[in-house]
């Protein structure tokens, strides 16, 4: 939706293609970071999104027997953007802000209940074929934009590899009623909890407090997603008297997996169908959002001025897969490791250091500006001239 606002806005007619009837309600990613707010100003939809959303100033890194480890204060970026914290704000909010934008725009057909089933491509653009209810249809564009998720059937059409790994755990991310800060001593809206069984994350968003668990690979789905189950759990993190409510829960495989390459002739890979990790770290639908903006500009680039498509799609492929090679695998890999460590030394080694880190006021700049995406984004822009742009290796 991103992609197809932006394309629109720079006068390029789109046409969006959803397998879903209606745009999806349920609770996914829930963090927006300042350099995403700065991408997404120029849909116009971030002065709502803060009205919606929470303004996380700081996250901590604790351990799950001795509290507090080390807070991160967002407040060290406040010469940097205009964002200087983390936005907490389900996705599925922003999607209807985007919704609401895209369906009375001029330039943009909506095909909801609609799936691609193949397409074509040559030098001079792209033809899909398109699966609805009334059998299949044939359209023909400029380019195709692949942003269908992990599964992704372009990139599987495509022929492109998704090399990587998948975590042997699944992670299981409930949604409560209850206000776990009145619970737990001393909690941030963004909580990193590291323990050698089972470690946590937990996180404030505007509907409800979230908290996310390892899944041991042996333990069947159907206990896992159990009311009892995850009762247990949660007394575990926060003793209670009475039952929690739960409001939603989810079960996933997690992954770290990056496609071999971006883009190829007119078609272009982005978000989750081009980059897959953990969600340690909240940078994945992020990258994604980087993703889209970046192709948008320049494909419109491309459309205005008549030019070849091919240094800026190379470009888009080259960026786009560094910074989810040496940002978001990196980081939220590390991230996830430093949580779940089992060896004691090691396990209190890496804490330490993050509280050192914490502790220095350049080094915690320098730690915010990489990890919220600003670095990568000051680096290499969005859109920026192929001869602007360069990447190592």
């Amino acid at each position: 939706m991103t992609a197809a606002l932006r394309l629109a806005d720079l006068g390029v007619e789109v046409l969006l293609v959803e397998a879903e009837d209606v745009p999806k309600t349920d609770w996914r990613a829930s963090t927006f970071h300042c350099a995403t707010l700065e991408v997404l100003e120029a849909t116009g939809i971030v002065p709502q999104m803060l009205e919606l959303g929470l303004k996380a100033h700081t996250y901590d890194l604790r351990d799950r027997s001795s509290g507090v480890v080390a807070t991160f204060d967002f407040s060290l970026l406040e010469g940097d953007t205009d964002y200087p914290y983390r936005l907490q704000l389900n996705q599925q909010r922003v999607v209807g802000l985007l919704h609401d934008r895209l369906r009375t725009h001029p330039l943009v057909e909506l095909s909801f209940g609609s799936r691609l089933v193949g397409y074509t491509s040559n030098d001079r653009g792209v033809r899909v074929e398109l699966e609805r209810s009334t059998g299949i249809e044939r359209r023909d564009g400029a380019f195709l934009f692949g942003a269908d998720g992990a599964a992704s059937s372009v990139r599987r059409l495509m022929g492109v590899g998704f090399e990587g790994v998948t975590y042997p755990e699944r992670f299981l991310i409930v949604s409560i009623a209850e206000d776990l800060a009145a619970r737990l001593t001393d909690l941030a809206l963004v909580n990193y909890v590291a323990d050698p069984v089972e470690w946590l994350f937990i996180l404030r968003t505007p509907e409800s407090w979230r908290v996310l668990f390892p899944i041991p690979a042996g333990e069947p789905e159907e206990w896992a997603l159990s009311d009892e189950s995850i009762e247990r759990r949660l007394q575990g993190v926060a003793l209670s008297g009475d039952r929690y409510q739960l409001l939603d829960r989810q079960l996933y495989m997690v992954h770290q997996r990056v496609a071999d390459s971006f883009a190829s002739r007119r078609v272009l890979l982005m978000g989750d169908a081009a980059h897959i990790n953990s969600p340690i770290g909240g940078v994945g639908l992020n990258s994604g959002i980087h993703d889209a903006a970046d192709a948008a500009a320049r494909i419109a680039r491309v459309l205005s001025d008549d030019l070849d498509p091919r240094k800026e799609l190379q470009t888009y492929s080259r960026v786009r897969r560094r910074v989810a090679l040496d940002y978001v695998q990196r980081d939220t890999h590390a991230n996830t490791v430093r949580l779940a460590e089992t060896d004691g030394a090691r396990r209190w080694r890496e804490l330490s250091a993050m509280a050192e880190i914490a502790a220095d006021a350049e080094r915690a700049r320098s730690y915010l500006w990489r990890v919220s995406l600003l670095e990568p984004l000051r680096r290499y822009g969005i859109g920026r001239l192929p001869d602007e742009v360069t990447t190592p290796g």
